[in-house]
This record gives structure tokens, C-alpha cells and sequence, in this order.
């Protein structure tokens, strides 16, 4: 793991992860390009209504105030969870579309 990445993983288990878990979620980088940090919300954090909102106020705000010269912007990636593509699945081979 990178120095870059080692300081923001550190930023985020002090000021982001405690309120994400306290929610039932967390949070995984991606990878960094030219300033822009790429995240996924995982556990009840991912797909939540207020996800946008989480990571303006909480994730973005606190990355970037901690580490301005690493990150300027935070994106979410979205994915779909292994539990939800085998529910899909599911639904497919026992309901005949």
C-alpha cells in the first residue's frame, strides 16, 4: 500500500469509519487519481438513500480537510453487493419471465 493511501486509510479509521459502523456500514477505497479519491459504501451504508449525503458531509468534508494536498474531491463507486446478485439470480431461475 502506498504512503498516499496508508495516510487517508488512517483518516479514515479515525474520523470516518466510527459513525459508519455506528450506522452498520463502512467504507473501502477504490484507488486515487489526480486528487479524486474512489470509494465504496459497504453494509447498510450501500444503496442507502442518504448515501450521497454521507459522503459530502462526512467522508469528503473530513478527507479533505485532514489530507487537502492527497484528496479534493470523493467519489462513490457503485457496486452491487454478492448477497443481491444471488438474490437476482434467484429470482430469475425460479420466476419464468
Amino acid at each position: 500500500m502506498s504512503e498516499e493511501l496508508k495516510r487517508i486509510e488512517a483518516v479514515l479509521d479515525e474520523r470516518v469509519r466510527p459513525a459508519m459502523r455506528a450506522h452498520g456500514g463502512d467504507i473501502q477505497v477504490d484507488h486515487l487519481e489526480n486528487q479524486v479519491l474512489y470509494v465504496k459504501l459497504l453494509g447498510h451504508c450501500a444503496g442507502c438513500p442518504s448515501a450521497d449525503l454521507t459522503n459530502e458531509t462526512l467522508v469528503e468534508a473530513e478527507l479533505v480537510k485532514a489530507l487537502p494536498e492527497l484528496v479534493r474531491k470523493v467519489t462513490v463507486v457503485q457496486t452491487v453487493s454478492d448477497e443481491l446478485w444471488e438474490q437476482a439470480k434467484r429470482l430469475l431461475r425460479d420466476h419464468h419471465l
